[in-house]
């Protein structure tokens, strides 16, 4: 059931979020992005994000990697920074430490503009579990897709850990994840999808989005908003892990989460619409729709 009142996200609407840079830019003004996932056989998901969270214009992203194997360079995107989960996670500050223990401990402060996401590829290990605690722990905006959500279904103690974080966060869920956090069936989820991603958001706190044909956003607010950009030929995989990367990215440059949300969310789709009309509608990539969504988005900041 869809409300016909229901706003529906707008180009006009999310374009006005983007500003020109300033001549004199660096890096350091568009924010640092971490992604946290990559468990073995899953180490293409972290990289879809990262990618996604550079070419949408991030400063600078890391990946924190759990595979054994894990490379040590991405070739296709050498600009991406990979680590071991562990190391990732060190050079981000635990909560407890001091200004000064920071220092004893190497642990760098918070940057501004540093934006976390975990879940692409994160697997449900013993390992995946703990580093996602530590991810709540810290205050920084997050960013929970896959199987972070999957976790958070599982663990009423992480779902807590979500409603004491000071730090915005969004979740971004399809509907199998949806009805996991939930309790119901996937078919619950889809009879009703405005009334489920509100009380996703209800539940979690922070933004969230029931992905899918009219992805449906609910605000931190409250306020529901469809978008109507996409198509079938994104039913593939990564296409998750490239609107989660480039979330993280606007909220990284400056974007509110909700501005972020509506923003990825559309361009994402919008950049999906763009590949269709190439007639490449089958076997479409998310590697080429970050491509198309790079494109777009300079376009819509040119105009």
């Amino acid at each position: 059931m869809m409300n016909t009142k229901t706003p529906v996200i707008t180009q006009k609407q999310v374009a006005a979020f983007l500003k020109p840079r300033p001549v004199d830019s660096h890096k350091g003004l568009f924010g640092t992005v971490t992604v946290f996932g990559g468990a073995n056989g899953m180490v293409g998901a972290a990289l879809l994000a990262g990618r996604a969270a550079l070419q949408m214009g991030a400063g600078c992203v890391h990946v924190g990697l759990l595979a054994d194997n894990a490379p040590v360079v991405d070739l296709a995107q050498p600009e991406l920074m990979l680590h071991s989960a562990s190391d990732a996670l060190q050079r981000l500050p635990h909560p407890a430490l001091s200004r000064g223990e920071r220092v004893l401990h190497h642990s760098p402060a918070v940057s501004v503009g540093e934006v976390l996401l975990i879940g692409c590829g994160l697997g449900q290990s013993p390992a995946a579990q703990k580093l996602l605690y530590d991810a709540l722990l810290l205050d920084i905006p997050l960013v929970l897709d896959a199987d972070a959500l999957n976790l958070i279904a599982q663990r009423p103690d992480l779902r807590g850990m979500l409603h004491t974080r000071k730090a915005a966060h969004v979740c971004t869920p399809h509907p199998g994840e949806a009805a996991r956090l939930l309790a119901c069936s996937t078919a619950d989820i889809q009879k009703d999808r405005p009334a489920a991603v509100l009380k996703l958001a209800k539940r979690l706190g922070g933004s969230a989005v029931l992905k899918g044909a009219g992805s449906i956003c609910a605000t931190s607010d409250g306020k529901l908003y469809i978008n109507h950009t996409g198509n079938p030929g994104m039913s593939s995989a990564g296409m998750g892990d490239v609107l989660a990367g480039m979330i993280a990215s606007f909220i990284a440059q400056g974007l509110s989460a909700d501005e972020a949300l509506l923003l990825g969310v559309h361009l994402h789709g919008a950049a999906g619409d763009e590949l269709a009309k190439q007639q490449a509608t089958l076997g479409m990539s998310a590697t080429e729709v970050t491509a198309w969504a790079r494109w777009l988005l300079n376009q819509w900041i040119s105009q």
